[in-house]
């Protein structure tokens, strides 16, 4: 492909294609060739909290060893070209700072022009931009290499590295170099993938196979379906959403503590029931967020829950030491209310619907037992508040009266919702805006609006809940 020809301010230049595509986008978003370097858009603290929640974080010395910022300035951004980190000399930084080349300002392509680390970004794919290729005329002393870093578990960008210098091209080396850099972070990500897809194939491995196909909340296959579809996306899947399987069959996503259990719908046979598989150990899924109909999945059987059974479930599931009738009853009613006989009562239709599952002296769960707000508390106790977002589908019980069932929703509500009001993951708090937890939320909307892109359709809706009614 030959260079083109385009229009900067005036007469025509002939540039690389990248290059004048690139300058189109520019053009089209309005970047003007006189800025005098990019924009601060985080303060110092917004900054810390985002470089805290970026996966690039733990394998910064390992990019700084490949790319030596002694010879060049190394630039860490996340997937809007935001800057996490830089290092180089004091020279370097100098020269950085006069065209806001430093930590919280943005290098997007629609923030600065034509740059190594935007230029990237737009494109997913590494690019050098030297001298007068840059848009932005203040950017023309510099040059840099950048190289776009891509989520094994996403599929997503999650940020890009960049090396620069002030002068008119890079050494030959450097480009490699960043590319080089980029890639060994992918396979550091990569390798905690494949440690974390170990942990819950172990976990919950035994429910794929006949009964259904496992697959990660990003929608990867971890177990069962043919061995050529291990690793393969197969689309974002939400609870009781229907999915096409690669051979066309149909599939209903199960919610199965972090991970989603795809079961193909024979025809004729009723969405959610496989049949249960014997001879194995029994085991028991509770999905009890945003729950208007709680059910809990015993193998393979699903079986819709009252409130009261709901409620004594989940407080089974938050004791697995047992409760007595006193404090079970202490717990769904309140101190000096309700009583064991009411409670016992309530055990024996349990027991009716989940056999010998349920068990006496203390009352507790007899079998291994998951639930889906125990694995939002465990995720945000591993600081995996993304994760955590994806698998609140809402309140623990919203219309629960019970004391201890509104005090572990109100614990599990409020911290995921500061955690998220801390970090700049727009999707995420997104998602926790569509709950009825966020919906009415007006810090959480405000929060998207200062996060959200301007020209994002999510943001127009998120200022209209700031405005009053």
């Amino acid at each position: 492909m030959g260079a083109a020809r385009v229009v900067r301010d005036g007469p025509f230049q002939t540039v690389r294609p990248v290059i004048g595509e690139s300058w189109r986008r520019c053009r089209a978003a309005g970047v003007d060739t006189r800025l005098r370097g990019a924009p601060v858009v985080n303060d110092p603290r917004t900054v810390a909290r985002a470089r805290a929640a970026h996966p690039l974080g733990p394998h910064l010395d390992t990019l700084r060893a490949v790319l030596d910022p002694a010879e060049n300035l190394v630039v860490v951004t996340d997937a809007t070209g935001l800057v996490l980190w830089r290092d180089g000399t004091s020279a370097a930084l100098r020269e950085a700072d006069r065209v806001g080349l430093s930590e919280g300002a943005c290098w997007s392509e629609e923030a600065v022009g034509t740059n190594g680390v935007g230029t990237s970004l737009a494109t997913g794919r590494p690019q050098v931009v030297s001298s007068t290729e840059h848009l932005a005329l203040v950017l023309h002393p510099w040059s840099e290499a950048g190289a776009p870093v891509i989520d094994p578990d996403t599929g997503g960008v999650v940020g890009c590295v960049a090396a620069g210098t002030v002068a008119r091209r890079l050494h030959p080396a450097v480009p490699s170099l960043v590319t080089a850099a980029a890639r060994l972070a992918e396979a550091r990500l990569e390798l905690a993938v494949v440690r974390r897809d170990e942990e819950l194939r172990e976990r919950y491995g035994r429910h794929a196979g006949a009964r259904g196909i496992l697959v990660t909340s990003t929608g990867r296959v971890l177990a069962g379906g043919p061995a050529a579809w291990r690793g393969r996306r197969l689309g974002l899947p939400l609870p009781d959403d229907l999915l096409i399987l690669p051979d066309g069959r149909r599939a209903f996503a199960e919610p199965l503590g972090e991970v989603f259990l795809l079961c193909p719908r024979p025809t004729g046979v009723p969405a959610g029931f496989a049949g249960v598989q014997r001879g194995s150990q029994p085991s028991l899924t509770l999905s009890l967020l945003g729950a208007a109909r709680p059910y809990a999945r015993l193998d393979a059987r699903r079986l819709p829950l009252s409130l009261r059974h709901a409620e004594i479930l989940a407080l089974l599931a938050m004791h697995p030491g047992g409760l007595s009738g006193d404090r079970l009853s202490a717990c769904l009613y309140g101190d000096g209310e309700g009583s064991p006989v009411t409670v016992r009562a309530e055990i024996h239709r349990l027991r009716d619907r989940l056999g010998g599952m349920v068990r006496a002296k203390p009352y507790r769960i007899g079998c291994e037992v998951e639930a889906d707000f125990l694995v939002v508390r465990r995720l945000l106790d591993e600081g995996d508040v993304a994760t955590a977002a994806r698998l609140f589908q809402g309140e623990l019980l919203p219309s629960s009266d019970s004391p201890a069932i509104r005090a572990e929703r109100d614990e599990i509500t409020g911290r995921i919702r500061r955690q998220l009001l801390d970090r700049d993951d727009a999707e995420a708090l997104w998602r926790f805006a569509r709950t009825d937890a966020g919906r009415a939320d007006l810090e959480v909307h405000e929060r998207l609006v200062e996060i959200l892109p301007a020209d994002d359709p999510r943001r127009i809706t998120a200022a209209a809940r700031c405005r009053p009614s």
